[in-house]
């Protein structure tokens, strides 16, 4: 029995490889992360060769805490957050190194963010609503709408993990009517993200 279940596994997760490598979903997934690896690394040089040459990062960081209110800045990365996330979400996450209580901010960071997730799902259901919009929406976004119909709760779980703007898949996943439950579900890998991101930023952040 053990040896036919694990067979059974194996199937299915073979028609899964064979399903996703048909439908283009490893190259979705290599171009994205392509397109989103150097940003990233211009965003790092730069801040880099601003920290030694412009202005010590740190002390950047320090001034964003002392000049904005704790509620303020949580505010304006709550709005990036459910509207296609627009502010990469790292320049937050190395603002609460440098905060009173990091981890309970990083914690509330992480919330807004899967809270922001779940905003734009019902956007994109909202925006179904309006003529206007959705016209826009579906031609901006088509190739998004397209993915997310034929990929699902594994495109939101990237969306989740990886630098693929997490709004604009939980958007697309509304505007086709996926399961709020699977939202709900795999966008809790979010956590996962800004723990992982937090530990090796908070070593650059002194």
């Amino acid at each position: 029995m053990k040896s036919a279940s694990r067979v059974q596994k194996k199937s299915k997760a073979k028609l899964l490889h064979q399903y996703y490598s048909y439908t283009g979903f490893y190259t979705f997934l290599g171009n994205s992360l392509k397109k989103a690896i150097v940003p990233i690394l211009i965003v790092i040089t730069a801040l880099i060769l601003f920290n030694k040459y412009i202005y010590n990062i740190n002390d950047a960081l320090q001034g964003l805490t002392e000049t904005f209110s704790t509620f303020g800045v949580l505010t304006v990365f709550f709005a990036s957050e459910s509207f296609l996330g627009l502010i990469p979400p790292e320049i937050f996450i190395a603002w609460s190194k440098k905060t009173s209580d990091p981890v309970i901010i990083l914690t509330i960071l992480a919330t807004l963010s899967y809270l922001g997730g779940i905003t734009s799902f019902f956007l994109g259901k909202a925006a179904l609503q309006i003529d206007s919009v959705k016209n826009y929406l579906e031609v901006k976004m088509a190739k998004s709408l397209k993915n997310t119909s034929k990929w699902g709760g594994f495109l939101i779980i990237v969306g989740a993990l990886l630098p693929i703007p997490f709004a604009i898949t939980c958007m697309a996943a509304g505007m086709i009517k996926y399961p709020l439950k699977g939202v709900l579900l795999y966008g809790l890998l979010r956590f996962v993200r800004f723990a992982v991101y937090a530990i090796a930023i908070f070593q650059m952040v002194s």
